[in-house]
């Protein structure tokens, strides 16, 4: 798997949430004999025994079960160690959601039959925030209590963690509780972590404008997960066929920033090279 992604032309991967932890030895073998490098690790990794599917969702930090909440806790803290184990700078993180109604694929849904401007769309988009403000209050501070919990140790071992913006309108941080979650907890150690995808999807539900969003959280940036988006939801798609405008994004992309092609693996190694050479000749190397 990481000679073929090093055969690709990468000198570094991201472990991601579906690496089973059969899969470790092989990884440290590679790691340490210098054929591939790690930039960043996706909570959970590896996953739990037993799991043998991606499964970044399986334990929230928002859970209103405690045990839910331990072994959240318990799982993050084996992922900052391995990221240490194999130099790892950024841990990215899910931050969990609000428990509440699906009305994210409703409005995909309606969106996809051209429906956005209609009467129906901005009344689902009203009850939608109106529920989700009556309810995020303890969801998202039981998040943040994690996050208090983990930073002095990302913080001990060197490590960032990554908050990653989500697609689904139920997953937390809002976009308008990025900033003050991360003025708040002030730690050097926590950054945000842009996915392009999802900006993408938020911006063509009418929700969120994908450069402001970006712009916003510029100063706190810590890397990207790229990838484009066909509309108004299929994600994971090659760079440069979807409707993201990633020159717009470019002012905003800093060389210290981590990069990385969060792609489908349906595409082709043709594709992939596709995408990376489109998003080089916009960003640069």
């Amino acid at each position: 798997m990481l000679r073929e992604a090093r055969d690709l032309g990468f000198d570094y991967v991201e472990l991601s949430h579906g690496t089973r932890i059969s899969l470790l030895p092989g990884i440290l073998e590679a790691v340490e004999a210098g054929e591939i490098k790690v930039s960043s690790l996706h909570n959970f990794c590896p996953l739990p025994i037993g799991v043998n599917h991606a499964a970044p969702n399986l334990y929230q930090f928002s859970a209103e079960r405690q045990r839910e909440r331990e072994l959240a806790h318990r799982y993050t803290l084996k992922t900052i160690d391995l990221a240490q184990r194999v130099n790892a700078r950024v841990v990215v993180l899910h931050l969990g959601s609000i428990d509440m109604k699906n009305y994210t694929d409703k409005l995909l849904d309606l969106t996809t039959r051209g429906q956005r401007n209609s009467p129906k769309y901005d009344k689902l988009c009203f009850e939608m925030d109106e529920k989700r403000e009556a309810k995020k209050h303890g969801f998202f501070e039981r998040t943040c209590d994690m996050l208090k919990q983990l930073l002095p140790e990302a913080e001990a071992r060197g490590i960032k963690l990554g908050a990653e913006n989500r697609q689904a309108v139920e997953e937390l941080p809002i976009e308008s509780d990025f900033l003050p979650m991360l003025r708040g907890l002030a730690s050097p150690n926590l950054v945000y972590w842009h996915d392009t995808g999802h900006a993408q999807i938020k911006e063509n539900l009418g929700l969120t404008s994908h450069l402001m969003h970006l712009e916003s959280l510029q100063d706190y940036l810590g890397g990207f997960h790229i990838h484009d988006v066909q509309f108004p939801g299929r994600d994971h798609c090659v760079p440069g066929t979807g409707t993201i405008d990633f020159a717009a994004l470019k002012a905003f992309v800093r060389p210290e920033h981590l990069k990385v092609f969060e792609l489908s693996p349906r595409l082709s190694a043709d594709e992939v090279r596709q995408g990376v050479a489109h998003i080089k000749a916009i960003w640069g190397d």
